[in-house]
């Protein structure tokens, strides 16, 4: 089974037990992460594709630690101009371990917690 979820922008195809480098997450080391935009989940024959994303899917995975990725030369120069500018970067990384792909069964805390809200509010009457 795998699965195309967005984490921070990005698309990733991730499967049970894969470990995945995305950028920085301000998670702390070891804690659990849920991802609900699960654009596409694929099992055997079987896929079913989102909307933009599945309803009551959800990609969970662990915090392993945070890094900083290899460094990258940016070397630019116009020749017979005496121009020339060399510059390096290190992107801040997070280390995850996907740990479960679920396909359905779950809802989404936002639209409960809003559903609730807007039962709870008093309503005028006019």
């Amino acid at each position: 089974m795998y699965a195309i979820v967005e984490i921070a922008g990005h698309q990733y195809k991730v499967q049970k037990d894969q470990q995945l480098f995305v950028n920085r997450l301000q998670q702390n080391e070891g804690a659990k992460v849920a991802f609900e935009n699960v654009l596409l989940i694929g099992d055997g024959a079987k896929v079913t594709v989102g909307a933009p994303a599945i309803e009551g899917a959800q990609v969970t995975a662990k915090v392993v630690k945070h890094l900083k990725g290899d460094k990258v030369i940016v070397f630019k120069k116009k020749r017979r101009k005496g121009y020339m500018k060399k510059n390096g970067h290190r992107q801040y990384l997070t280390e995850l371990t996907i740990e479960s792909i679920v396909s359905s069964g779950t809802k989404k805390a936002s639209s409960a917690s809003k559903a609730k809200a807007a039962d709870s509010t008093p309503k005028d009457d006019q």
